[in-house]
């Protein structure tokens, strides 16, 4: 392929050479010539007109090749696209992060298969996203205050940083009833993902953490954010400094504590996502009391109590000593298909300290006061919906659905000879395929199913060899999804 030469690169060695103007096909043309320009294919100069400036073409060719490459270079690099950069250096710890985060990856390959097979009906087993419509009074409570916002009587605009009063006095009194929660130790916000974040701002990067393996995602990328770690180890596939307590069916999905070195903050989910796990009263007054014995932190997610089956503690709280110790989130999302409205908690009891003695509940409201004005008041309304006996109700009817979805893919899987865990206490199925990738899993349902999953080793190197099924969906793509499953494994 021929490359038109810049004027200004061949005067690297032809200094004294005339200026030009350019041609209509892009090389340069010399003075007084028309239709002119010297190119190069390969190390071979040629000209378009070799009567007008043969003596240029014969120069041009006398060079030799070693002064001929240069030019190439100055050519290719003035044709390169610049890109204007500022002096400001990037945060070196997003820059740790592997890939893209778990969910988002997981759309972009799901998008790719749709681009491939675009007439394919594509069913998500995927993501946690609720998909049954918000029970009718709910939305009606949520309307109700929307259209109150345009009159004057209902209008209202900033509210509290820490939740409006109505709601977390119904939180405490509907949630935490008998576990002395005051009101003022609980904070509304928009989710508890959101406050995950937020906690790691009061932690600060100096501190220690502990995290179930496998886990939600946003507990050990959010401390990857905030400094908290060292770089990837990709021959462990963990990050430096961050202490995996490893969760497997061989020891019911509860961390050996004995093997457990301190660490400052510990992040606990349960009933656990992925596995769907939950842990006992036993378990967790052996949590707490490592937490006490350590001066530790418990952040415990609870975003999945309302699934629970088993008579199992839906509350940290219900746990003696946890006041102390504790710091509980908690979500709308898949209690009443809040996953798009945007509505959680925190709990962060006054008996909370730091070594100092520095209540913690008073950073968290201050980060809360700086970072967050308080959550949609709309949305709120519908919490406090959710919250009546009728919500109550009405929620407790939906996750009812879900569980019915998840029992259909635990007899699904089980009766094609995997063996699957969870599926009692949350609405997740943790399903092995031992000796395989999760990912090489993933891939091959997606694409001879149409089935979307998602790949256990997404959760941290404990959930390789596993995919995690969720129970989300319409009745109708549940049916058909184990239907495919079958043709698949039988």
């Amino acid at each position: 392929m021929a490359i038109a030469m810049h004027w200004s690169c061949l005067s690297l060695f032809l200094p004294n050479a005339p200026s030009y103007s350019s041609s209509p096909s892009g090389g340069a043309s010399l003075p007084g010539t028309a239709n002119s320009f010297v190119s190069f294919s390969g190390l071979r100069a040629t000209s378009a007109s070799s009567s007008s400036h043969g003596f240029f073409a014969k120069k041009l060719w006398s060079l030799e090749k070693t002064r001929i490459l240069p030019v190439i270079e100055c050519l290719v690099k003035s044709l390169e696209p610049t890109t204007h950069t500022t002096k400001v250096q990037r945060n070196a710890n997003l820059a740790k992060l592997q890939g893209g985060y778990l969910f988002p990856e997981i759309a972009r390959r799901r998008n790719a298969h749709i681009q491939k097979y675009p007439d394919a009906k594509i069913i998500s087993l995927g993501i946690g996203d609720t998909t049954e419509p918000i029970p009718g009074l709910i939305t009606l409570a949520m309307e109700a205050r929307a259209h109150g916002l345009s009159t004057l009587e209902g209008y209202s605009g900033y509210g509290a940083e820490q939740g409006e009063k109505a709601m977390r006095v119904a939180l405490a009194e509907t949630f935490y009833g008998g576990m002395d929660i005051k009101d003022n130790e609980i904070f509304v916000s928009d989710g508890a993902k959101c406050d995950i974040a937020r906690l790691q701002l009061v932690f600060g990067p100096d501190v220690s953490i502990a995290v179930q393996d496998p886990s939600y995602p946003a507990y050990v990328d959010s401390s990857v954010m905030m400094g908290q770690t060292g770089a990837f180890r990709k021959d462990v596939q963990q990050y430096s400094k961050i202490q995996y307590m490893r969760c497997s069916h061989e020891n019911d999905f509860f961390p050996d504590l004995s093997s457990v070195p301190r660490t400052d903050i510990i992040f606990f989910c349960s009933p656990n996502n992925p596995t769907g796990s939950a842990a006992t009263r036993e378990q967790l007054k052996e949590l707490v009391a490592f937490a006490t014995i350590n001066g530790s932190i418990i952040v415990y997610d609870s975003a999945y109590a309302i699934y629970m089956s088993d008579n199992n503690p839906r509350s940290i709280y219900e746990i003696p000593g946890a006041r102390e110790v504790a710091i509980e989130t908690g979500s709308f999302s898949k209690y009443a298909g809040f996953t798009g409205v945007r509505l959680g908690w925190t709990v962060v009891p006054e008996e909370l300290l730091f070594s100092d003695g520095f209540p913690v509940r008073n950073d968290f409201n201050r980060v809360m006061c700086t970072c967050f004005n308080g959550a949609s008041n709309i949305a709120q309304a519908g919490g406090l919906a959710c919250l009546s006996p009728e919500g109550l109700k009405a929620m407790n009817k939906m996750v009812s659905f879900y569980k019915e979805n998840t029992a259909i893919l635990v007899d699904t899987f089980t009766s094609l000879g995997f063996k699957t865990f969870g599926g009692r206490n949350a609405p997740y199925v943790w399903v092995q395929f031992p000796g395989r990738d999760s990912w090489d899993v993933f891939g091959e349902i997606l694409e001879k199913s149409h089935i979307v999953t998602t790949p256990g080793s997404g959760f941290g190197p404990g959930g390789e060899g596993f995919i995690r099924a969720s129970a989300f969906g319409h009745r109708e793509n549940i049916l058909e999804a184990t239907s495919r499953l079958r043709k698949l494994y039988l």
